[in-house]
C-alpha cells in the first residue's frame, strides 16, 4: 500500500475515533455539583498509580496538595512520593477563563492546558515535558476529573504521543478538610 494512502488511512480513522469522544457537557446536571474553588481548597491527598501503554501498573504514588485562592487564581502546590522514593513537585495555577473554565499552567506544562467543567466533572487538557533518557518528552494529558462525594474526586488521565497512548495515571484525591 503507498505511504499516502496510509496516511489518509490514518487520519480518517483517528478523526473517526474523535467524533466519538465524550464531552465534559455529558456531565451537566450530574450531581455532586464540582465546584473547583471549593473542592481545591485547604489540604488535601492524592493516591494513584501510573500505567504503561499495556496496563500494567509501574508506580505507585501519592501526594499532599496544598489548594488555596488568592484574588479568583486557584494555586495546587503537589508534592509526590513515588513508590521508589522518588519525590517531585508541581505548582499548577488555574486562572479562570470567560467560558466558565480555567487556564491551568505549572512549571513543568508547556504554554497553558485548559480546564472545563460540567456538572460533576471536569476535564483539563494539556501538554507535559517530562525527563525521558537524557533529555525530556512533551505528552499530551487528556485529565478527567469526577466528584464522587463533595470530599472524594478520582481522575484519570490518558497519555498521548503522536496520538499514540501510551501511558495512564488513576488517582484519588481526598479532601482532609470536609467541605462546607
Amino acid at each position: 500500500m503507498p505511504a499516502i494512502q496510509r496516511i489518509v488511512i490514518f487520519a480518517l480513522i483517528s478523526l473517526l475515533a474523535a467524533c466519538g469522544s465524550i464531552s465534559v457537557d455529558d456531565y451537566a446536571g450530574t450531581e455532586p455539583e464540582f465546584k473547583p474553588q471549593s473542592f481545591f481548597d485547604g489540604p488535601l491527598i492524592a493516591r494513584g498509580v501510573l500505567k504503561d501503554r499495556s496496563g500494567l501498573v509501574i508506580r505507585r504514588f501519592s501526594a499532599d496538595i496544598k489548594a488555596y485562592w488568592t484574588d479568583g487564581v486557584g494555586t495546587l502546590e503537589e508534592d509526590f512520593v513515588f513508590d521508589d522514593g522518588e519525590e517531585s513537585r508541581r505548582v499548577w495555577t488555574l486562572t479562570p477563563s470567560n467560558d466558565g473554565g480555567f487556564i491551568a499552567t505549572a512549571g513543568d506544562v508547556v504554554g497553558k492546558g485548559r480546564a472545563s467543567v460540567a456538572g460533576n466533572a471536569m476535564f483539563l487538557d494539556y501538554v507535559l515535558r517530562v525527563p525521558y533518557g537524557d533529555g525530556s518528552i512533551d505528552l499530551s494529558i487528556d485529565d478527567r476529573m469526577y466528584l464522587l462525594t463533595p470530599n472524594v474526586l478520582i481522575n484519570e488521565s490518558q497519555m498521548r504521543k503522536f496520538g499514540f497512548r501510551v501511558g495512564e495515571i488513576v488517582l484519588t484525591i481526598e479532601r482532609l478538610a470536609p467541605a462546607a
